[in-house]
């Protein structure tokens, strides 16, 4: 396996917290490499909102032209491939991959974002982005006053309910199956004229991923125009496990304040290690990490020296 060179910092994941740690350390004259799979958990949306200068755009687009800026700076590498073995520890770090590269690195950081398990619904996966939808700051001005469902159960659906209300009165709480609210939060709903419908969903129809109806069991149909779910989520591989790095019970990547594992020398940032699900957050924890390992690698440079 031929060794393809050595790296003060190997960033797995190229997406928008992967880039913006990137520029960080480009700006700070880093010799760094970005390994992207080029499959984006966003690669369906439409659109993206609320991040400023960006309100609006493609989710494609704005990663195109962060990439070019970031690719600006001499220092700065990417590839497309899928990174198979990590291994290793603080200021030597081996990456292996798909295509046979072998990559050695001083400091890592996780941008590797995470993968939405999908409900076994028809039509689910195929509107995710685009109608079924999981973050109202992001979506729910678009479908502000708008018919919109709600697919949850428990105290989870009530708080998603009490939350999406915001943006419409319009709302139905779909359980999938026998309601698991609480007494008094049923009453809530009931007082609240939020209707909640208990039967199992045999599938969701639309038309190029804009839900036209939630059609169930029983062959009854619900027309909406939205649906705010909130899927399963894990992470896309092992690799933070190979290096040890501890996971949280949600299944994020543990980290501090400074974007910092519970590994010396490896960092994560974005959807991997935070549940706040964002373009703008993404990149600001990305930018964080990367200020943050530059820092350490000075200090480092400074005591050994």
């Amino acid at each position: 396996m031929k060794n393809e060179g050595k790296f003060d910092v190997i960033i797995i994941g190229g997406s928008y917290a992967g880039l913006s740690a990137a520029m960080a350390l480009g700006r700070s004259l880093r010799k760094v490499l970005i390994i992207d799979g080029g499959k984006p958990c966003n690669r369906q949306t439409p659109h993206s909102h609320n991040f400023i200068t960006h309100d609006g755009e493609t989710p494609a687009n704005i990663s195109k032209k962060a990439k070019v800026q970031v690719l600006n700076y001499p220092t700065v590498n990417c590839i497309t491939d899928h990174v198979l073995q990590v291994e290793g520890e603080n200021n030597d770090f081996t990456i292996r991959t798909q295509s046979g590269g072998f990559y050695q690195g001083a400091k890592l950081i996780f941008a590797t974002g995470m993968k939405d398990d999908f409900p076994a619904i028809p039509g689910f996966s195929d509107c995710w982005g685009i109608s079924v939808l999981h973050c109202p700051y992001c979506h729910g001005y678009e479908v502000r006053h708008e018919k919109i469902a709600i697919i949850s159960n428990g105290s989870d659906a009530f708080e998603m309910v009490k939350l999406i209300s915001n943006w419409s009165p319009k709302l139905t709480l779909i359980t999938n199956g026998s309601s698991t609210l609480s007494e008094d939060q049923a009453l809530k709903l009931q007082e609240l004229a939020i209707l909640v419908i208990e039967k199992e969903i045999k599938e969701i129809t639309h038309e190029n991923g804009y839900v036209k109806d939630i059609v169930f069991s029983d062959n009854s149909s619900h027309e909406t125009v939205a649906i705010f779910a909130r899927p399963k989520i894990s992470q896309h591989d092992t690799l933070p496990q190979q290096l040890s790095c501890e996971l949280t019970e949600s299944g994020l990547i543990k980290v501090d304040d400074f974007q910092r594992t519970t590994v010396a020398g490896v960092y994560a940032a974005g959807d991997c290690a935070s549940l706040f699900r964002s373009v703008s957050s993404a990149v600001a924890a990305g930018n964080k990490a990367g200020a943050l390992v530059n820092k350490e690698l000075i200090d480092e440079y400074f005591w050994r020296n």
